[in-house]
């Protein structure tokens, strides 16, 4: 296993943080999230809830998003997630009951 798929956060329930998250490793939220997020690996839990920008390799989405996603990979909303805003991706997932409300482009 790489070295940088080893390193894993969290935010945790109750946590909130205003301004730049940006890290290695998986990112899991589960609090409360404004500002800028950046990383290699993110899930939003079902209870957490991201306002941010967001530049990222994957990200998953099973709680609440809203703002400008740019996602080298994979983005993907689980059934519990939902998603507003500009969604910029190579590939785009959307679980049944997932909710998509955002302006979508895809990279190739």
């Amino acid at each position: 296993m790489k070295e940088e798929n080893k390193r894993f956060s969290i935010i945790d329930e109750g946590f909130s943080v205003e301004g730049s998250v940006s890290g290695k490793g998986r990112l899991v939220i589960k609090g409360r999230v404004k500002g800028v997020v950046s990383g290699q690996q993110v899930v939003i839990a079902e209870e957490g809830e991201v306002r941010a920008d967001v530049k990222v390799d994957e990200l998953t989405i099973g709680g609440s998003y809203q703002g400008r996603i740019d996602a080298g990979g994979t983005v993907t909303i689980l059934a519990s997630g939902r998603c507003a805003g500009e969604v910029s991706c190579r590939d785009l997932i959307v679980e049944q009951g997932g909710k998509l409300d955002a302006s979508v482009s895809v990279k190739r």
